[in-house]
């Protein structure tokens, strides 16, 4: 720092052509600046400026010397603007994890978004179902359709509220009938996701109170679309977050059951480790996703009729 404060102090008095002057300009006091470049000529075992009663004057060396400082001065300003910015965008890699079936529906498209906006920004994306611990496991973000255990170590961000829908084919409902209660479902073929706490019993809330409905399937897996791909096929009913099968719904590809039930929603949750919430990167991508997933069509109106709402 006081070189830097020697080399400004010395430029300075060139431009001015005073010690008065350029105190003046770096708000010090004259016998600062004097000693700055007193200190800078005994550093360098040369004399920089020829001194009068009335005027101070660079030698011949100390011409030559001005020269390189300006442009020395030049280049790190411009260094420490570069250095600003770089605080200002994300920069860097951002190691991000998801899940299978969201990460390739909803979140990857969105990061080439985020990329784009941003590229001097590299991600590493991985994509699997399992528990993650974003501390050991070297993740910087982490996006998880359920809410983790609390933890003093990690942030939890909510992004955005999915509904639960339980769904079957058109195909399935003609040989097997349409449920009209919950009861039903016991005499269903019941599809089901191995990773949601609901596991083999639902429950659905609706006129009639809460009810806990034991279910069976032929069918269960860790992995929504191959549940969704059954489901198409007729092989049962489902029950999944809408983001998996909103399209599907509006299509007509699938028929939601049971629409005055409600099945409660699952929290879309952001998850990183308490010292990254201050990373303009991960606050910069927090935005962007909960923003973008305002608008993503898994939110919009389904065709989904509740006359029954609690």
């Amino acid at each position: 720092m006081d070189k830097f404060e020697s080399l400004k102090a010395f430029t300075t008095v060139v431009k001015t052509g005073s010690f008065a002057g350029a105190a003046r300009e770096m708000q010090l006091s004259r016998s600062a600046v004097h000693k700055l470049v007193i200190n800078l000529e005994r550093e360098l075992g040369a004399r920089l400026f020829h001194r009068s009663t009335r005027r101070v004057t660079p030698t011949t060396t100390g011409l030559a010397f001005y020269e390189r400082c300006v442009t020395i001065l030049a280049d790190l300003a411009e260094a420490e603007i570069a250095v600003s910015r770089w605080h200002e965008e994300p920069v860097g890699v951002l190691r991000v994890n998801a899940p299978m079936s969201f990460g390739v529906l909803y979140l990857a498209p969105l990061i080439t978004d985020f990329m784009t906006r941003y590229p001097r920004l590299r991600v590493q994306l991985t994509l699997d179902d399992r528990l993650i611990d974003p501390i050991s496991e070297g993740f910087d973000f982490v996006v998880r359709v359920s809410v983790p255990p609390e933890s003093a170590s990690l942030v939890v961000h909510p992004l955005a509220s999915i509904e639960l829908v339980l769904c079957a084919s058109d195909r399935y409902l003609t040989e097997r009938g349409l449920p009209e209660r919950p009861a039903d479902l016991r005499e269903h073929s019941c599809l089901h996701y191995g990773y949601m706490s609901a596991g083999n019993v639902w429950k659905l809330d609706g006129p009639d109170g809460e009810q806990a409905i034991p279910i069976e399937g032929a069918l269960c897996s860790n992995n929504g679309e191959v549940l969704k791909e059954a489901v198409i096929k007729g092989l049962g009913i489902v029950l999944l977050p809408t983001f998996l099968v909103a399209r599907e719904l509006r299509r007509g590809t699938l028929r939601a059951i049971l629409p005055d039930y409600s099945i409660g929603s699952l929290s879309l949750c952001a998850i990183y480790p308490t010292n990254r919430h201050l990373s303009i990167t991960v606050r910069l991508f927090t935005e962007f996703l909960q923003e973008s997933f305002g608008r993503a069509d898994w939110m919009e109106t389904l065709p989904i009729s509740r006359s029954h709402e609690r």
